[in-house]
């Protein structure tokens, strides 16, 4: 008995420490996705930004 014990535990600490893995990996890809998620809505801003000061201003025509 003691040794099933054993052997639970054991197999618990495995599994443990294969999550704990898997988590610190998962936090690492979501850190990434979210500095590229920042960097991309810079990007879309000065874009944004650029592509207003190209285009001329638009008034209403008379017709409308």
């Amino acid at each position: 008995m003691l040794e099933e014990l054993q052997e639970r535990v054991t197999e618990l600490e495995i599994r443990f420490s294969h999550q704990t893995q898997l988590l610190d990996e998962l936090n690492e890809v979501l850190t990434d996705c979210n500095r590229k998620i920042a960097q991309l809505r810079k990007d879309n801003q000065r874009l944004r930004a650029t592509i207003s000061g190209l285009a001329p201003s638009t008034e209403e025509s008379p017709d409308e």
